[in-house]
Order: structure tokens, then C-alpha cells, then sequence
């Protein structure tokens, strides 16, 4: 559900990323009074784990379809809702510079879509509200299931809506929303029983960081030793090896821009798109997460060949030194900048309480 530019005008654009940098900003005000040093490198991590879980597009049975793991809902369930939004915001961040996902101009589109719905309403009023009594595996997987549809229907209905107050004309609101409302309630399907059975596991082995987590309180004496290795493990091995099985099928979101408009995307050709797309160009170094090549005959032809090849080995994956390459490297970046992020929040947060207590 990355939406590329061409989607968005100026105007829509803006805005979003207005209301974006304000929950960003609200988040990082708040998160102070969770963060410790052990807040941040789970913070890393999860961001590294949820980039490589992006990665990994799923078929969607008897469509011709795929969709991939949203991952806002888990975010939150093992941050808070507002770690787990500047996480998201993160990962969306170097999808976007580095390798080419999700436009410039969307980015605070994409963000909202991704991340608000799902930290601040599905999990602090869906999701909290289902383990509130009792926390059991039957409970985390109905919780999960619900919050993970109902956040992927708002967020790709807020798609549609900005799409359309963009002035799309080539994506009418009514056919447009009867497209991608059943084909993310699949995918939202998906999502939450991936969602249950991270969560259900963390249960089982550190209930205390959910509790934590769900509280707002600081992990404190939370030993996080083995979760950090087994989410570390888990980067290489997703983001090295299981993308190379990937479905080559179109996201919910480009397969439904296909069945709207009978076009494989919307293109644009005004001043601010052709510069974002410029400078976009240039930023992402593993674009469509491959290796660069040198001209886009080449880009076509390796392209053609990387499809030809998922279709034909679709038993054993599609063994690709790109992917694996941008699935590990990708996953380090963002676990490092997630951890930035992470300190200069902290750090601007203990700022503002020094200069109060001198006022």
C-alpha cells in the first residue's frame, strides 16, 4: 500500500505530510516517558524485522493479486503506540530514499495510511481493549485479526479518498473503493494471523515487554537478550533468503489501480512530480531493492528476467544477490536509523525537561 507520487497532488501531498510531521512530533514528545536504553535497540530492531516482513509479498488466492505485511499493528503491540509510529515512519522513510518505495511527495501519505490507523486507533481502541481482562493465545489472535483488518480498511480507504480529493479522474471514487476494500480485508486477514502468532510467541517468551509496552512504561530490568537475537536472526534470514520468494503478482494497491483505471499506474508529467521523481532517482541506490543498472534497456531486460525466473521456480524461490543483498543491507540501515531516531528523541526530550527545571 506504498502509493507512488503520480497518485498525489501538491496539495494532498502537503497536507499529509503536515498532519504526519504532527503525530511524528506529538510521538516524540510522549515517548520520553517510555524510553530507556532498552526502548531504543528494540525500537531498531523491530524496524529492521518489520522492513524485512515488507518485503515478502504473499499471493492472493484466485485474484492474480499479493500484499505484503502492513506491520503497524505489531509495531505497536511491542512499542506503544508512539515508538511504534516514529518506527514506521522510519522504515517508510528509507523504503522510499534507498530503494525506491512509496513516492517523496506520498511519503506523509504513507505514513498515516501505514502507521496512524493502525498505533493510534486499532491498537490502543480495538486490540487493548480485547486482552484488557485476560491475555490468552485465543485472545491475541481474535484481537490481532480485527485490528489488523479494521487498520488496513481505513488505510486503504484513506487511499482512495486521497486519490481522488488529488483529482484523479482515472480513479473514480465507487469503482475505485470496491477494489481496494475487499482485497486489503484479505490481506488484513493474513496480517493478523502473522501478527498473532509474533505476539502469541513474544507472550509465551517476554510477556513483560507487551505489558510494558501496553502500560507505557519503561522496560527497566526486562532482560531482551534472546528477543534481540531472535529478531536479528530473523532480518538475515527473511530479508537474505525467504525474499527471494516473494509472489511477482501486483500489490493490492497497483492491482486495484489496474482493475479501476486498465492501466498499470497513473502517470503524471508536472513540474513537481518530474523533480521528486529526479531526486528520488538519484537517493535510491538499490531501486525495486536489485542492484542498479547501467541503462533502462538493462533495467527492462533484468526485470524480465527476474519475473521469468520467480515464475518459473516458484517452488524454491527465485535465488537473487539483489535481493538478498538489499534485504540485509536495508534491514541494517533501518535498525540503525530507527536507533537515531530513537536517541534524538530521548535527547530532546531530556533538553526540554533541563530547561524547565532552570525556569
Amino acid at each position: 500500500m506504498h502509493m507512488a507520487d503520480a497518485l498525489i497532488s501538491p496539495l494532498v501531498g502537503g497536507t499529509m505530510m503536515a498532519a504526519t510531521t504532527t503525530a511524528a512530533a506529538y510521538s516524540i514528545k510522549k515517548v520520553h516517558n517510555e524510553m530507556d536504553e532498552k526502548k531504543i535497540p528494540l525500537m531498531g530492531v523491530m524496524g529492521a524485522f518489520i522492513f524485512a516482513a515488507q518485503m515478502i509479498n504473499f499471493s492472493i488466492p484466485g485474484t492474480g493479486s499479493s500484499g505484503h505485511l502492513g506491520g503497524g499493528l505489531l509495531l505497536a503491540i511491542m512499542l506503544g503506540p508512539y515508538g511504534g509510529f516514529l518506527t514506521m515512519a522510519s522504515i517508510l522513510l528509507i523504503q522510499a530514499l534507498l530503494f525506491g518505495d512509496g513516492g517523496l511527495l506520498a511519503y506523509g501519505c504513507n505514513v498515516f495510511n501505514l502507521g496512524f490507523y493502525t498505533c493510534f486507533i486499532a491498537y490502543p481502541l480495538i486490540y487493548k481493549s480485547f486482552i484488557k481482562k485476560a491475555v490468552s493465545s485465543g485472545r491475541i489472535l481474535i484481537a490481532s485479526l480485527i485490528s489488523s483488518v479494521l487498520g488496513l480498511q481505513m488505510g486503504s480507504l484513506s487511499v482512495v479518498l486521497e486519490a481522488v480529493l488529488s483529482g484523479k479522474t482515472e480513479l473514480p471514487f465507487k469503482t475505485f473503493v470496491m477494489f481496494m476494500q475487499p482485497i486489503h480485508l484479505a490481506i488484513g486477514v493474513i496480517e493478523g494471523f502473522v501478527t498473532a502468532a509474533v505476539v502469541t510467541f513474544i507472550w509465551n517468551s517476554r510477556p513483560e515487554i507487551l505489558e510494558k509496552a501496553a502500560s507505557g512504561e519503561k522496560l527497566g530490568a526486562v532482560s531482551l537478550k534472546k528477543t534481540l537475537i531472535g529478531l536479528c536472526v530473523s532480518v538475515l534470514i527473511i530479508g537474505g533468503c525467504l525474499s527471494w520468494f516473494a509472489s511477482s503478482n501486483p500489490d493490492g494497491l497497483e492491482w486495484s489501480i489496474f482493475k479501476t483505471s486498465g492501466k498499470p499506474e497513473i502517470e503524471t508529467s508536472d513540474g513537481i512530480h518530474k523533480t521528486m521523481s529526479k531526486v528520488q532517482s538519484k537517493t535510491a541506490v538499490l531501486p525495486d531493492y536489485g542492484f542498479k543498472t547501467k541503462d533502462e534497456k538493462a533495467a527492462d531486460e533484468n526485470a524480465a528476467k527476474n519475473e521469468s525466473q520467480s515464475q518459473n521456480s516458484s517452488d524454491w524461490g527465485s535465488v537473487n544477490t539483489g535481493t538478498s543483498f538489499s534485504g540485509i543491507v536495508g534491514g541494517a540501515v533501518t535498525l540503525g536509523f530507527v536507533v537515531l531516531v530513537g536517541f534524538v528523541a530521548s535527547i530532546l526530550n531530556k533538553r526540554k525537561i533541563n530547561l524547565k527545571s532552570r525556569i
